[in-house]
Formats: C-alpha cells, sequence, structure tokens
C-alpha cells in the first residue's frame, strides 16, 4: 500500500504486514539471516552515490529548516559514513544469533526438563531524528533477533533513510526472507507517529531516539511499551586523585569528539583540592578547544568562562557547551549527579580504586566509566555491532539495546508421560 492520503489505514496495513513478517521470522535460521545483512552490507556500498545523493536533498531541507551545526552533522552522510554503516551491518551479521539462546535449563524432581530460552519480541517500531544510519543500525538489530521493525525516521533524514532502507529490502529479497520484514513509513506526516503509538495489536514496543521533545511525546503517549532514554545528561567527576594527562584526554575526547550525540559530555564536576590546578587546566583546555563553559563562581576566575545559572545544571546542550562546579568530594559528586543527571552515563576520573568503586556502586546510571570517554557510550563499542539506541529504564532492557536485548524468552517444559498429584 502506497497511498498515503489515509494515514490511518496506511499504519494499519503496515502493521499487519509486520507483524505476518514476525510471524516467520521467529524462526528463520541464523544463516538466512546473516545472508541478508552481508548482502544489504554490498547493496549500501554498491549504492553509496545514490544514498549521498539522497543526503544533499536531506541537507537542504536542513538547512532550510534552520538545523543546528550538530543536528547537521548527525543528519550527513559521507563515503567514510557509508563504510561505517556497512561496517556495522557486518557486525551485526558475525554476532551470534540470540534466537533459541538456552539461558537456564534444569530438571524439577517431577521429572519435567525445562528450558529458558530466548524468542524474538514480535513487531518493533523505531522513532527516530536525523540520524540515517540509525536505518541500518535499527533495521540490521531487529531482524538479527528475528523481529519485524517499522521504521519511522525523521522527516529531515526523509530520503537518505529511503535509500538506505532499499538496500536493506534488497538484502531480504536476496536471502529469501519477508520483505514486510524491515518497513519504512513512506511519509513524512506526523499523524503516522500518532497511529504507531496506539498500534498495541500488531506492534509489541516503541524505540524512540530522538531529542527530548520527540521521546517525551512518545513517553507521554505510547500506549505500547516503550524503551527510552529521555535526555543524557552525561557528568563527569574529577577527583583529586586523578592523573591531569587522562583528564585532559579524556575530558576533550568526551566532550568535542560529537557534540550531538547523547554520551557527550554535558557537566563537569572538579574536587575542590585541584580546582586551581588540573580543573583550571582543563577548563582553559577545553575554552582553547572552543568550548563554552558555563562556570560555577570558583571557577568563573578562569578567563574566557561564562557564569553559570540554575538551568546550566541538568542540562543537554548537544553543542560545544559545558557546565563546570567544583566539588568538595566524590559524596558530593554523587549527590549532584543524582539530582541533575538523567541516569544515561556517568564517568569518574581517578586513580584511586577506592573512589572509583564507591561511584559506580552508589550511582544507579545505565553505563558507568572509568577513566574512559563518555563517547564510549555506544552499542558498537560495546562489541554489540550497533545499537537500537540507550536505555535508561529499569525493566527488560538497560544501556545499550542490542540485538540480544530485543528478545524476550519463553520456557520449553519436557516429560514422560508426567503428571501431577
Amino acid at each position: 500500500m502506497t497511498d498515503t492520503s489515509d494515514i490511518k489505514a496506511l499504519m494499519s496495513d503496515i502493521g499487519a504486514r509486520a507483524k505476518a513478517a514476525a510471524a516467520e521470522l521467529g524462526f528463520a535460521s541464523a544463516e538466512r539471516k546473516h545472508a541478508a545483512l552481508i548482502s544489504a552490507a554490498e547493496n549500501v556500498w554498491k549504492a553509496r552515490s545514490d544514498i549521498i545523493a539522497a543526503n544533499v536533498k536531506d541537507l537542504e531541507f536542513g538547512r532550510d529548516k534552520g538545523l543546528s551545526d550538530a543536528m547537521m552533522d548527525r543528519l550527513m552522510l559521507d563515503e567514510d559514513r557509508i563504510q561505517s554503516i556497512i561496517d556495522g551491518l557486518r557486525a551485526i551479521a558475525e554476532q551470534p544469533d540470540p534466537v533459541g539462546e538456552v539461558i537456564a535449563e534444569w530438571t524439577q524432581p517431577s521429572g519435567l526438563h525445562i528450558k529458558r530460552v530466548r524468542t524474538p519480541l514480535g513487531v518493533i517500531g523505531v522513532i527516530y531524528e536525523s540520524r540515517p544510519n540509525v536505518t541500518a543500525d535499527a533495521g540490521a538489530l531487529c531482524l538479527k533477533a528475528g523481529n519485524a521493525v517499522v521504521l519511522r525516521g525523521g522527516s529531515e533524514s526523509f530520503h537518505s533513510s529511503q535509500a538506505i532502507h532499499a538496500c536493506l529490502v534488497q538484502g531480504l529479497r536476496d536471502a529469501g526472507l519477508p520483505e514486510d520484514a524491515i518497513q519504512l513509513v513512506p511519509t513524512r506526516d506526523r499523524a503516522a507517529v500518532s497511529e504507531m503509538l496506539t498500534m498495541t495489536d500488531t506492534i509489541d514496543v516503541i524505540v524512540p531516539r530522538g531529542g527530548k521533545g520527540l521521546v517525551g511525546l512518545v513517553q507521554r503517549e505510547a500506549r505500547v511499551p516503550v524503551f527510552a532514554h529521555l535526555e543524557g545528561i552525561v557528568h563527569i567527576y574529577i577527583d583529586q586523585h586523578a592523573d591531569p594527562e587522562k583528564v585532559l584526554r579524556v575530558v576533550l575526547n568526551a566532550k568535542t569528539r560529537r557534540t550531538g550525540i547523547c554520551g557527550s559530555a554535558e557537566c563537569l564536576l572538579i574536587h575542590h583540592a585541584i580546582a586551581d590546578t588540573i580543573g583550571q587546566g582543563v577548563v582553559r583546555a577545553l575554552i582553547d578547544a572552543g568550548v563554552e563553559v558555563r562556570a560555577d563562581e570558583t571557577l568563573s576566575a578562569v578567563k574566557g568562562t561564562v557564569p553559570a545559572n540554575t538551568n546550566d545544571w541538568g542540562t543537554e546542550y548537544l553543542d560545544m557547551i559545558i557546565a563546570a562546579k567544583v566539588v568538595t568530594d566524590v559524596d558530593d559528586a554523587i549527590g549532584h549527579i543524582r539530582t541533575y543527571g538523567s541516569q544515561h552515563t556517568d564517568c569518574v576520573l581517578t586513580e584511586d580504586q577506592t573512589i572509583a568503586d564507591r561511584f559506580m556502586q552508589r550511582l544507579d546510571s545505565a553505563i558507568l566509566m572509568h577513566n574512559a570517554s563518555t563517547q564510549f557510550a555506544d552499542g558498537g563499542e560495546f562489541g554489540m555491532g550497533a545499537e537500537i539506541g540507550i536505555a535508561t529504564g529499569k525493566m527488560h532492557a538497560r544501556g545499550p539495546v542490542g540485538s540480544t536485548q530485543l528478545t524476550s524468552f519463553k520456557y520449553l517444559v519436557t516429560g514422560d508421560g508426567a503428571t501431577r498429584s
């Protein structure tokens, strides 16, 4: 169905076809799924010029819409980024197939033999903004886990997503899998998002991937279960026992490598004992790198800083801006993060293992890091091939959501004529 004038009918048809495809994918062999992903990767490379041409249209649309530099960076594709998409598809293809994995196995005194095995969730709806690579990542991860997926890309990435999606569908076709297993909503109309959020008969879970506005909307209005994170308010605590060289290297990377991703550092917390040494040094280095540092009263003494206000604590900038504050110790840092953080990713820089352990034990963020850049908060960097998003809730999936997290489980129970007394 290609008529986009009746959104309700369009989405109903997409959902029904996805559900039918999911029924077949649930028992598709690992070999066929692997073949589909490898073929998709090959087709992305063959179509790279078409994908880049489609992306040019999206970049023009984004400029006309007034997207920020960070959002334009998220949207842009070049040959290197297309190669990264291909690498991600191949990495997911080579991951172990989670479907059918025996999680636990035991025998009861009654003679029943019980297995808990992984099984697909069914149909996953993914709603995302700007980043066209999500089309490939989400489609591939859902397929690997035996799920059908309905992709609703952002209006900004409309043409790029279509070009990438065509490669995924060709992969399914080449492997003899149902083409409806990976569907892309063919309209920019926002009514399609509203429909997806209520499709409880055909969609089993929604994954929103985008800014606070999108994720907040989904969490408020969805009747379908949601895996999501609202914001990535990422903190780095620099302890008095931190190594100055590591601090400089890690903080600059965590803030400046890519400012528009959810693992970008947004707030520095600096132990008071090093505020005038390591603290001022890293603040100056950030300013020299082009970062606007919104500093508390103590750090405002550093030339080039901007005075912070109360709104700067707990803000996800997604830009070349960072807040910076002096704290008394690790417990003060923990208290600040508990108040202003989003339970996404937080980091401690210290050579004192006792301090690191205290930080990691007393915080409950989905990802906690010690002496490592928060830009590693990514499923690909965790060895998952890619991710469909970072989940900060506490039910089912948490942290980077890879193919294993896109499964549930069922019990297989075997007896030999067993009866219950």
